[in-house]
């Protein structure tokens, strides 16, 4: 079964490439992707790995978390599920502030009005 690995803390320098020969030392590589800016197209410091085995996976987590690589150091660690982000149980998403919503306040007065005056 494969096994998908956080690799944090990295050089905005590292490649694809460079990542697949460092985990390939601990095992088979099945995917490399280093994660970019949507806007930029720049790396946002951070990849994901996917190793083939457990085995293998656990090999080089244990082996690579700590490790210095082109003037950073390496976090490595099993990657977990993403998380919510506060849609809740909601089949169509949403959030925001539930309850009336609304302005509230009972808004400004005529000035008139207020001291009693006949219009």
């Amino acid at each position: 079964m494969a096994k998908k690995i956080y690799v944090g803390n990295m050089s905005y320098d590292t490649t694809e490439h460079a990542l697949r020969e460092l985990f390939a030392a601990h095992g088979e590589v099945a995917s490399v992707s280093v994660i970019t800016d949507r806007d930029t197209g720049r790396p946002r410091g951070f990849a994901f790995v996917e190793m083939t085995n457990d085995e293998a996976a656990d090999a080089a987590i244990s082996a690579l978390d700590g490790q210095s690589i082109d003037g950073r150091t390496l976090k490595v660690n099993e990657a977990r599920p993403p998380a919510s982000r506060g849609r809740g149980d909601r089949p169509y998403g949403g959030g925001g502030r539930g309850g009336r919503g609304g302005r509230g306040g009972r808004g400004g007065g005529d000035r008139r009005r207020d001291r009693g005056d006949d219009w």
